[in-house]
């Protein structure tokens, strides 16, 4: 479904529109692969994919531009993570954020192969939106943000956009505050063996009152964090760990493996 049918996405257009850059002037290559600047665009992507592999990174941008201002959604996404990145190329989240914008500008036919890249450009929009780029025209939008994540998190089913929207439902970012529909989201993300969202459920539950079931989800989402999350995930767990009795933490414990398998 292309952006342009989505609630506030003038903003997108707009800023799409006014910040489409110049073509940028590519180094000729000599491919020995027999591909080069008129090949197909799979064909350009396909060997940037391979170069890029290989460590050769300015051959694969080279190629991802080709395959990019030949309309290749593949390509146009792995350009952005490159700048996005600072990977071969100097780091750009401006010129990711506009590469971003055309791929989700374009939008996708449903059950196409290229949904995957759509779906994380926009997931990458979302959180330009939420921060914005310092010195640049992309500012800070909770609203656009929380709506990108909604339309991600409803369409696609995608648990990281699901966690995302319920963070910012639960600090009222971008819109009013609910919990019970910040609950339904991280409910749903954490069933797909999301971390993050099993941990703020569970924090939640405990701050309701369900403490020894909030405090094996915090437990369970604790032996499951990736690096960069362990340290926050600790700290809630420790922080709940600390307002409950031995018992209830024991019980806890104990309960944490069932509850990470729960699909209820």
């Amino acid at each position: 479904m292309p952006l342009g049918h989505w609630k506030n996405s003038a903003v997108i257009w707009a800023t799409a529109a006014m910040l489409l850059a110049a073509p940028v002037a590519a180094r000729a290559f000599d491919l020995n692969a027999g591909v080069n600047s008129q090949s197909g665009p799979f064909d350009l992507f396909k060997f940037g994919f391979n170069a890029y592999k290989n460590g050769q990174k300015e051959d694969a941008v080279e190629a991802y531009r080709y395959a990019a201002e030949k309309g290749h959604t593949g390509s146009r996404w792995a350009l952005a993570n490159m700048y996005e990145a600072g990977d071969g190329v100097v780091e750009n989240d401006f010129e990711a954020f506009k590469i971003y914008a055309q791929i989700a500008n374009q939008g996708v036919e449903p059950g196409s192969a290229d949904t995957g890249f759509f779906v994380n450009a926009l997931l990458s929009l979302a959180r330009y939106y939420r921060n914005g780029i310092p010195d640049t025209p992309v500012k800070a939008d909770l609203a656009q943000a929380r709506q990108i994540y909604f339309q991600v998190a409803s369409t696609f089913g995608v648990p990281e956009a699901q966690f995302q929207l319920a963070r910012m439902i639960l600090a009222g970012e971008g819109g009013s505050t609910n919990v019970q529909q910040a609950k339904k989201w991280l409910n749903l993300a954490r069933k797909s063996g999301h971390a993050g969202a099993m941990s703020i459920f569970g924090n939640v539950l405990f701050e309701e009152g369900q403490t020894v079931r909030g405090l094996a989800f915090l437990t369970a989402a604790l032996s499951h964090c990736h690096a960069a999350d362990c340290p926050w995930m600790q700290d809630l767990q420790e922080q709940a760990f600390s307002l409950a009795n031995e018992e209830d933490r024991r019980v806890a414990v104990l309960l944490a493996p069932q509850v990470y398998n729960d699909a209820e």
